[in-house]
């Protein structure tokens, strides 16, 4: 069961009004959580990026797919450990079933997909709260990740090429991941802490 604790909304205010929840005055630890969450992500994306440009410069989209597939999850995985924080991504179509959302971060996704349509800076956004999970106290924070046009509609546009569709799904057998266009939310970041 997910009860919310103390939603700490960090949505631009040129977003405007937060999300149906009452901003609250940030606590040292809150803030210092949010640094760290963001840190993480930041490492995150950096050591997926690193991979997917080698990958994208060695063999194209068909070898960035392997490096999604076999060294997303070890990047990941890096990363939570080092920064003590459970760092994901997650995705309203995801490509890989182990990466679907929970209720709280469609219901964030959501919001921020409204608030883009609404004409909010995507970069700006960020979702923190403070939630309780199974009677215990879990701090989460959300980014959105959007698409950009190249190199990500090579692997996640409308308009595959067959040798990349194929490697999906080999790979992907129930894949929703495609049919982005530039500038769409393609998922976000999410991260995850118990407040001891």
């Amino acid at each position: 069961m997910l009860r919310i604790i103390a939603p700490l909304t960090l949505f631009a205010l040129a977003a405007g009004p937060a999300l149906a929840e009452t901003p609250m005055a940030q606590p040292n630890a809150d803030v210092e959580r949010i640094a760290k969450a963001r840190g993480a992500i930041k490492g995150l994306a950096e050591g997926l990026k690193a991979k997917l440009v080698t990958a994208m410069k060695d063999g194209g989209p068909v070898a960035a797919l392997d490096v999604c597939n076999i060294e997303a999850p070890k990047i990941t995985a890096a990363r939570s450990a080092e920064s003590g924080m459970s760092v994901a991504r997650t995705a309203l179509k995801v490509r890989n079933q182990n990466n679907a959302a929970d209720d709280f971060e469609r219901r964030v996704m959501e919001q921020f997909i409204e608030k883009i349509k609404s004409g909010a800076d995507a970069m700006k956004l960020e979702h923190a709260e403070t939630v309780e999970m199974d009677g215990k106290k879990v701090f989460r924070y959300m980014k959105p990740i959007m698409t950009a046009g190249s190199p990500c509609l090579a692997c996640h546009g409308s308009e595959l090429k067959p040798p990349v569709a194929e490697k999906i799904k080999a790979l992907y057998p129930k894949d929703e991941a495609t049919g982005f266009s530039a500038g769409d939310m393609r998922g976000a970041f999410t991260v995850k802490q118990a407040i001891e």
